[in-house]
């Protein structure tokens, strides 16, 4: 098994490779604004610190968010593309879940990323390994979380919903393949490699603009 995983849900971009037993490399950037600029030669870089080729890649796992619209699909179509071209499967796992991963958190708590507009994603966890709700998408004043401890960059950003806030602030995707790994060595189906964004673009058509046709 060499798993090739990547996220680009949240503001960092990262990549990692993992063995079946452990990560053999990895590489992350904090950039909101260019995850598409960042990602591939991140995978280079990576594949150059391990020592390999993208051909010996077995398998792709990719952060499915939620996330921004633009940040998230870079990630996706590029785990597409990359599992095309090597005839070789694409998993896709929850973001949120990779940060609860990351934490270690052996009772409940909160994972909360920032979803702009003065929101967060967030979902409720068990322990480390164990989600309990749907990630979901809300104003942090609107949530009552009874004092959980919370993990990720929406429980920093906004520390009076979130007193409790804890690291990692963003997602690693040496977390993300080591769930991967520890899933499909326990015989566990992954996710379908498909954006969970939770609301609408930015972007919009305008309403009501005035068509143009030739006469």
């Amino acid at each position: 098994m060499l798993l090739l995983a990547l996220d680009t849900a949240t503001p960092a971009v990262t990549v990692a490779l993992h063995d079946g037993t452990s990560v053999v490399a990895s590489s992350s950037q904090v950039d909101a604004r260019r995850h598409g600029e960042l990602l591939l030669p991140a995978v280079d870089r990576v594949l150059a610190e391990a020592g390999t080729r993208l051909d010996a890649v077995t398998g792709i796992v990719v952060g499915v968010g939620p996330g921004p619209y633009t940040g998230l699909r870079v990630g996706l179509m590029t785990a597409d593309t990359f599992g095309l071209a090597l005839g070789v499967p694409v998993h896709g796992l929850c973001t949120l879940d990779g940060l609860a991963y990351a934490s270690g958190l052996d009772e409940p708590f909160v994972v909360a990323t920032d979803a702009r507009r003065k929101e967060v994603y967030w979902a409720r966890y068990d322990n480390a390994r164990t989600r309990v709700t749907e990630p979901a998408v809300d104003r942090p004043g609107d949530l009552d979380l009874r004092g959980l401890p919370a993990v990720g960059a929406g429980a920093l950003l906004y520390p009076d919903a979130f007193p409790d806030a804890r690291e990692p602030e963003h997602l690693s995707a040496a977390a993300l393949a080591s769930l991967a790994a520890e899933k499909l060595a326990a015989g566990e189906e992954l996710e379908a490699p498909r954006p969970l964004y939770l609301r609408r673009p930015d972007a919009q058509v305008p309403k009501n603009y005035k068509v143009v046709t030739p006469k």
